[in-house]
């Protein structure tokens, strides 16, 4: 369905599959002044449709993303326009701000990531966001979901950059890696752990076996390469 203004500026179209959703959305963009909505889809398959064969200038600058729709859904659709149309930005409308979503919808390459229910104003600040200052705009709820899944994926990380010590390496040798990247002496660290400096230098000589190295400027730097420690 086109419907595109030519006297306006901003070229944007929507794909959405319930037409209550579509009807509302229109409602929305027909309040604000400055855009012109090229199409208008109801699944993914009709949104590529639509981008075929368009005029580079005639390509719709934003295309707002409904997730859930028929034939092919809004991630699958970002993921193939954004390959061939990679100046068109995607913002997703949706009712959903659960994290595989929001994690999918980015690594689509997606823009923004706003609930339905937001304004016409808000739609507007969006638009602005990504087109004038390559913004990421998310709704207050998303952002939110967005960090928790950023400090999930980041504690994930620190995880698995400890796990990746060799296995070989007990939890004593490790608090004493700790204790040497620090600068610590075989003195010191007995001193701070409670043992002998003849334990700890046996622990010392362990780490260096099992870890392949024959001095502690090498075990440092493996340390820190590897983020053991």
């Amino acid at each position: 369905m086109n419907i595109m203004d030519r006297n306006k500026s901003i070229i944007i179209a929507l794909a959405e599959d319930n037409a209550i959703n579509r009807n509302t959305f229109l409602q929305k963009i027909n309040l604000l002044e400055g855009y012109s909505l090229l199409f208008v889809a109801k699944n993914g398959n009709e949104c590529l449709e639509e981008l075929k064969g368009l005029p580079l200038h005639l390509l719709p600058q934003i295309i707002f993303m409904d997730l859930e729709m028929p034939e092919l859904d809004g991630i699958q659709t970002i993921t193939i326009a954004k390959s061939l149309y990679p100046q068109i930005h995607f913002i997703v409308l949706t009712i959903f701000d659960d994290d595989e979503k929001i994690f999918d919808a980015i690594k689509a390459g997606a823009s923004g990531y706003l609930l339905k229910h937001e304004s016409a104003s808000i739609l507007e600040d969006a638009m602005v966001n990504v087109l004038e200052y390559q913004g990421a705009p998310m709704s207050p709820a998303i952002a939110r979901k967005a960090l928790q899944l950023l400090s999930r994926t980041t504690a994930d990380f620190e995880s698995k950059a400890e796990s990746s010590l060799p296995p070989a390496i007990t939890e004593r040798e490790r608090e004493i890696l700790q204790q040497m990247v620090n600068g610590w002496d075989a003195k010191r660290i007995a001193s701070a752990l409670g043992l002998s400096v003849l334990t700890v230098r046996k622990h010392i000589a362990n780490i260096y076996e099992k870890l392949h190295v024959n001095s502690k400027a090498q075990i440092i730097s493996l340390a820190h390469r590897n983020n053991w420690v």
